[in-house]
């Protein structure tokens, strides 16, 4: 879906969505239109896809929440609307494949990386490791989109991490397979994403973060 397309629809319903909404939601189209420019570089695409997303969530929060409670809870708000289960399409059958290889993948695992850092032996990060591809695949079983998003997103998260802070070489043929399969997730679920808060202003995704002023 291109940034062009929710650009129309937002100047079409721009009066009738809510000032903070409507900000959100212009952020959001702004970095997706970015990220489409970048379809031979994955890296920079993954990253704009990342600022596309984080436009659309991330609101003002105090110290009992966390980000992945946030983003969570928006997952459960677009699951809930999601009237034509296209996210489920997208989750559950088109990409079914990336998700499956994403979710087996160590290397976007942060207990693995922390296992690693602080020399820990014992094989807990691996149960760990397994815990998450069992409730993966359980989620997918039982239909629960919303889960099978968080999980799938703290594995993007991971690689998120890796990018932004310089723990990866720029277009290195080490990370490849990940850096592809995340950037076109995302490339597919973030303009769903942002469609869908257009489809429901009226649903609260909370005060945005740095507001006009």
């Amino acid at each position: 879906m291109a940034a062009t397309y929710l650009k129309a629809k937002l100047a079409v319903r721009g009066e009738a969505i809510p000032e903070p909404m409507r900000v959100r939601i212009h952020r959001a189209i702004s970095w997706l239109a970015r990220a489409q420019q970048e379809e031979g570089d994955p890296d920079a695409r993954f990253v704009f896809l990342w600022i596309a997303f984080n436009a659309a969530y991330a609101r003002a929060f105090g110290f009992e929440d966390s980000s992945r409670e946030q983003v969570r809870a928006f997952f459960a708000q677009l699951v809930a609307v999601d009237a034509d289960k296209r996210l489920a399409s997208l989750m559950l059958t088109q990409f079914s494949g990336p998700v499956r290889t994403l979710v087996a993948n160590k290397y976007v695992f942060e207990p693995f990386w922390r296992a690693l850092r602080d020399h820990d032996s014992s094989g807990h990060w691996e149960e760990q490791f397994q815990a998450s591809g069992k409730a993966a695949t359980r989620a997918v079983l039982d239909g629960r989109v919303d889960v099978v998003l968080g999980i799938v997103f703290d594995r993007l998260y991971v690689l998120r991490n890796q990018l932004v802070h310089g723990g990866a070489t720029w277009n290195s043929r080490a990370n490849r397979a990940q850096v592809k399969d995340g950037a076109n997730i995302m490339s597919a679920v973030v303009p769903v994403f942002v469609e869908l808060m257009l489809d429901q202003p009226d649903v609260d995704f909370g005060e945005i973060l740095y507001p006009v002023v």
